[in-house]
């Protein structure tokens, strides 16, 4: 995708991230986060539109397994791109810029974790060098919906060296 320009959110991004992605309180506790210094919430804009999110969770992890078997590691989460621009670059190139930020800040492992139904975002992060961990899947939960609610999906968890 021509003109392609991916940056860490701002808090003003909030209004373009829900009307384009919906998700408010999602982008909302990101925002927060990431003023906290705990993760990054990088954008993919092409002119003022946004296509694109990637989240580097860079605190500690909410599963137990990954807190056991991946101390210190940081997670990519909720890689999302717009309908209208999937299949066009965005995303790998989401995932490729996060991994350079990573490498930057002195990290040499990455993490996430795929729904094992994700057969396309498996095919995604198997192409960018992401390879499944040697344990069983695990049980992930989503954001909560305001009301305690959230929805668990079992995942596989990928990772991948970062080159120096």
């Amino acid at each position: 995708m021509s003109n392609l320009h991916i940056r860490p959110a701002r808090p003003g991004d909030l209004g373009s991230l829900t009307r384009r992605l919906g998700q408010e309180r999602f982008f909302a506790d990101r925002l927060d986060r990431q003023a906290d210094g705990r993760g990054v919430l990088l954008t993919a804009w092409c002119a003022d539109v946004v296509v694109g999110v990637v989240h580097l969770w860079m605190e500690q992890a909410e599963e137990r397994e990954i807190r056991e078997h991946l101390p210190g590691v940081p997670l990519i989460t909720h890689l999302e791109i717009h309908p209208d621009c999937r299949r066009t670059g965005v995303g790998t190139t989401l995932v490729q810029v996060a991994e350079k930020l990573l490498t930057a800040q002195g990290y040499d492992r990455i993490a996430l974790a795929v729904g094992v139904g994700s057969a396309d975002a498996g095919q995604l992060y198997a192409r960018l060098g992401y390879r499944v961990w040697p344990h069983p899947p695990i049980r992930c939960c989503s954001v909560g919906d305001g009301h305690g609610h959230r929805q668990v999906e079992i995942c596989n968890v990928l990772t991948k060296a970062l080159a120096r």
